[in-house]
Parts: C-alpha cells; sequence; structure tokens
C-alpha cells in the first residue's frame, strides 16, 4: 500500500502541488488524469523521490523520506515519462539494473538476479531485443525497456508517468493489461499518470482528477467522469457516455 499525506511540492517561490492526500491499495490501479500542467508528473516524481516535497509517502509504516535509496528503491519502482539511458548499454544490461538494491558485496548479479531480469523482459515482450544497443530501439522500444528494469526491481509499488506516450495502439493496450494484471494477480499498487481518459476509465480501478496541483475528485470511473467535472477541468464540453459493450463511461469531446 502507498499512502500520501498532505504532499506539497515548490518550485521556488511557485508552489506547484498543494497539500495532496491519497492512498493506492495493494492490488489496486490508481489513474491520475488531469490537463498538462495539472501536476501529475511531479506527484509521480515526488513520491518516487526524484525531487524534495513535504508532507509524507509511507508504505508499511514507514515514511520513505527516512529511508536510503537502495531501501527506497526496494519498496518503489518508477517508469518515469522520459529518461536518458546510457545508449551503450545493452538491453540485458540496462534491464539488470534493476536487480542494484539487492546485489550483495561484490555487486555481482546471482543467477536468480538474471533469471528475474530475463522474466521481466519476457512480460513487456522485450526479449528478442535482449542484446541490442539501447540507442538503437524506438523510443516506444525504449519504454518497454523501462518498465521491464521497474518490474526487475520486484517491489510491491508501482509508479508510471504516461508509459503508453511513445507506444502505438497494439503495445499501448498490451502495456496497461500488464499493469493491471501486475496489480490485480501480483497484488502490486500501481500510481499511473494517463492522458487518455478512456484508456483511464477501461484499466484503472480508481481514477484521481487534478486541477492545477490538486485533486479535484477522486473515486471509481463513473464517479469521476462526470461531464461537468471533466468539461471544467480540461476547458472543454464533453459528452460522457456508456461504453457500448463494457460497463465503463466514455467521454467525447462535444461535436457542435
Amino acid at each position: 500500500m502507498l499512502k500520501i499525506q498532505n504532499l506539497s511540492v515548490n518550485y521556488g517561490s511557485r508552489q506547484i502541488l498543494h497539500n495532496i492526500s491519497l492512498d493506492v491499495q495493494s492490488g489496486e490501479v490508481l489513474a491520475l488524469i488531469g490537463p498538462n500542467g495539472a501536476g501529475k508528473s511531479t506527484l509521480i516524481r515526488a513520491a518516487s523521490g526524484v525531487i524534495p516535497y513535504t508532507g509524507h509517502v509511507r508504505t508499511n509504516g514507514d515514511d520513505l523520506a527516512s529511508l536510503s535509496t537502495l531501501q527506497r528503491a526496494r519498496y518503489i519502482a518508477t517508469v518515469p515519462q522520459a529518461v536518458s539511458m546510457p545508449p551503450a548499454f545493452t538491453v540485458w544490461e540496462t534491464v539488470l539494473l534493476g536487480r542494484t538494491p539487492y546485489l550483495g558485496f561484490l555487486g555481482q548479479p546471482s543467477q536468480n538476479d538474471e533469471e528475474i531480469a530475463r522474466q521481466s523482459l519476457q512480460r513487456v515482450s522485450a526479449l528478442p531485443f535482449i542484446d541490442r544497443r539501447v540507442g538503437e530501439l524506438s523510443g516506444g522500444e525504449q519504454q518497454r525497456i523501462l518498465l521491464a528494469r521497474a518490474l526487475c526491481q520486484s517491489t510491491p509499488i508501482l509508479l508510471l508517468d504516461e508509459p503508453t506516450a511513445h507506444l502505438d495502439l497494439q503495445y499501448q493496450v498490451g502495456l496497461l493489461e500488464l499493469v493491471t494484471e501486475l496489480a490485480h494477480k501480483d497484488n502490486l499498487a500501481v500510481l499511473i499518470a494517463l492522458h487518455d481518459l478512456n484508456l483511464a476509465a477501461h484499466y484503472a480501478d480508481r481514477i484521481a482528477l487534478m486541477v492545477a496541483g490538486n485533486i479535484k475528485a477522486m473515486g471509481e470511473p463513473k464517479e469521476v467522469l462526470q461531464p461537468e467535472l471533466i468539461a471544467e477541468a480540461y476547458c472543454l464540453p464533453v459528452q460522457v457516455v456508456k461504453h457500448p459493450f463494457l460497463d465503463i463511461p466514455l467521454v467525447l469531446p462535444e461535436i457542435k
């Protein structure tokens, strides 16, 4: 379980996040939605410990701010929106970095570490890339490698910042189905920032709508994806209808 309490972030004199509080239960996918600049990525980065914040990020009773970087990496794995990976590293070397928090004194991966890395690559359908250099991969392929590296950390909490941004439709669906499986079958607590409201409705158990550094609404997709809330947040008139095949809302821009 991930528990965020009264989390605020400031950039200089400007406050970006305002006393954010939310829980992500083990076995749950909570999606962050909201317009550009709402604070979704900032919240992910703060919760992962990349940027300073005030407030608390806790799991299993531990305040993560009190832990070392390696200790924290055993609790939370993050798939960032954009990151520069060493282009000369092979995919295998990059994914195996996910085992760093568990390596012994000599820093050499064990057979078990290597097996976990191989399974992580297999779960994101990237095993054929194992010997390729990261710099040779497309943006979408690199995103899958970042997810494999996060899975290799074997953490109870997974944070993802717009992981579908560089993926085509096939891999968007595959990635989100995997994320849902990690939560529902592997009992991970998953916090994911998503740009697409309908993907959030389909794959998230709950949704938090962020506007200007605040949480405007939080609950099940049908509770949050209300036309008035979405129109106000995105400054765009929308219609919300029932999906023709699934018991979820479908958000459509209002046609004039």
